[in-house]
């Protein structure tokens, strides 16, 4: 059972990822980002949920990785 000080550094780091991945999407969504640069951003955005969550590249994958991807399809116009 995880310690109070490990459910505290959890809850951190989760805040940590949902506050880059908001400000990742709304930065794709309200600025002139060429295609490939807001690619890059949900790379970067990837790689810092893996350093926070090491070995939950599925969860990121099935969470995150579809929303970036209707977002990037909306955005430019990818349908």
């Amino acid at each position: 059972m995880p310690t109070p000080e490990e459910l505290k550094e959890e809850e951190r780091k989760l805040r940590q990822l949902r506050l880059v991945i908001n400000l990742t999407m709304s930065t794709i969504s309200q600025t002139t980002l060429s295609l490939e640069e807001a690619s890059q951003m949900v790379v970067a955005t990837r790689e810092l949920a893996l350093r926070l969550f090491p070995g939950k590249e599925l969860a990121f994958d099935l969470i995150y990785q579809p929303r970036f991807r209707r977002l990037l399809a909306e955005r430019f116009r990818l349908h």
